[in-house]
């Protein structure tokens, strides 16, 4: 059986790819077909040991300083793909990857990590961030795409989506059920230190969504310790509202990673996401996550066992949940948040992504 996957673009090794790398594991690939690829990343990941294929945006001078702006293309040039020769398709899915054209007796397998944010539920916080004359642009490029993302849908013959949040959101917008898959997490990698030091961490990409401004603003008030792990384009705007007991450490290894949440007091999170990885990690270490209690992340967190939830995106509510966790913070049992993390681990994956292969090779639709 020759297996054909599709992937949005292959520019870095984060969450969608490393869904993928997983993927490739369990159900082995003839062809990757994406619309950029960087190879250098990926020299020791199971990406670079199955031919890839690039659509022609590649091929557009400098298009990699600004492929996110070729989003009106993007979908011309995944319906270009050829992929006549296979008998079943893969795609992984947050943008466009999914509205490849199948052929007749071909089985398509969508794995949603989300909708299209910016066209569907994130369309007016993107509007909000531009010029006028580029926001009218942008409406009629947006309308486009979501009339061509609803229609690609229904080319596909079983929807995975990686969180509960998601397949409601298949639903909503495309009229069309999912069976629901958590990403892999690699929980092994971290552990359990058997001393707690006195700080609180986040661990985050930093970009608005993300809220890591909120939490920053939320501990200058408490005085507590933070210690802020990762980078991206906040990072200044952050650093200069940050008190003296706030720590932007920028991106660090996986090691210092592993030993700086394995000793963290509590994992803190102000995100809206899909399903939330960086949660899962911490609680693969024994932390407990101190969230807002919106999207995946309540999937994996349970109230009073793996951590507590706030319920508005502000200084005060994750303040408020702070001071909540201070009160019940020895309740927590660190070995036991820990084998709540299990559930997501990369072979239990494996597992439920062969059943869904195998029952769309029987013959099974949703």
């Amino acid at each position: 059986m020759k297996v054909a996957y599709v992937h949005d673009w292959l520019i870095t090794r984060s969450g969608a790819e490393r869904v993928l790398e997983e993927m490739l594991r369990e159900v082995t690939g003839s062809r990757i077909f994406t619309l950029f690829y960087k190879p250098e990343q990926f020299r020791t990941s199971p990406i670079s040991k199955v031919p890839v294929e690039e659509s022609f945006l590649a091929k557009l001078p400098g298009a990699y300083g600004y492929y996110r702006s070729l989003l009106p293309l993007m979908p011309v040039a995944v319906e270009s793909f050829d992929l006549s020769g296979y008998d079943l398709i893969i795609s992984s899915s947050h943008a466009v990857a999914k509205g490849v054209l199948p052929h007749p007796g071909q089985l398509h397998i969508s794995y949603v990590h989300t909708p299209m944010r910016y066209a569907w539920d994130l369309t007016h916080e993107y509007m909000a961030g531009i010029g006028r004359v580029k926001r009218a642009i942008a409406r009629i490029v947006l309308n486009y795409i979501r009339l061509w993302d609803y229609a690609s849908a229904q080319r596909v013959d079983v929807f995975v989506a990686n969180s509960k949040t998601v397949a409601a959101r298949i639903r909503r917008y495309y009229g069309r059920d999912a069976i629901v898959i958590y990403p892999p997490v690699d929980v092994d990698k971290f552990r359990v230190s058997q001393k707690v030091e006195d700080y609180f961490v986040v661990v985050s990409r930093l970009v608005p969504y993300k809220k890591v401004d909120v939490i920053v603003e939320a501990f200058n008030s408490l005085g507590l310790r933070l210690l802020v792990v990762g980078d991206g384009p906040e990072k200044g705007k952050i650093k200069r509202i940050a008190g003296r007991n706030v720590e932007i450490l920028g991106r660090v290894g996986d090691g210092d990673l592993v030993d700086i949440l394995s000793k963290a007091r509590a994992f803190v999170f102000a995100a809206y996401e899909d399903f939330g990885i960086s949660p899962v990690e911490a609680m693969a270490s024994g932390v407990p996550v101190i969230a807002y209690g919106r999207g995946g992340v309540t999937e994996s967190v349970e109230e009073g066992v793996s951590g507590l939830f706030f319920h508005e995106q502000t200084p005060e509510a994750v303040r408020d949940a702070v001071r909540r966790f201070l009160q019940m913070e020895g309740r927590f049992v660190r070995e036991e948040i820990r084998e709540r993390a299990r559930r997501f681990s990369p072979k239990r994956f494996r597992e439920e992504f062969r059943k869904v292969v195998e029952s769309v090779l029987n013959g099974v639709r949703t």
